[in-house]
């Protein structure tokens, strides 16, 4: 059985939780403006940190929001 590449798996890990979040949301169009305004400050906050450079604001912002919904003990918007 051939191994799965860490992209492949990270991929799929960020569709479950992106699904999860559309899910969640009562509406869809509102829950992507929301990852998007996340992620859009997100990026303005990057250039002062130096956290993991390589991970997209977007998908930073989809982590997030996703963990906010499974650990309501997180703070959120």
């Amino acid at each position: 059985m051939p191994k799965r590449s860490k992209f492949e798996t990270t991929q799929a890990q960020i569709m479950y939780r992106a699904e999860d979040l559309i899910k969640a949301a009562s509406n869809r169009y509102r829950i992507t403006v929301q990852v998007a305004n996340r992620a859009k400050r997100r990026r303005y906050e990057d250039f002062d940190n130096g956290d993991d450079p390589m991970m997209k604001p977007v998908l930073r912002a989809i982590y997030e929001m996703s963990d906010e919904l499974t650990q309501p003990e997180i703070i959120g918007e």
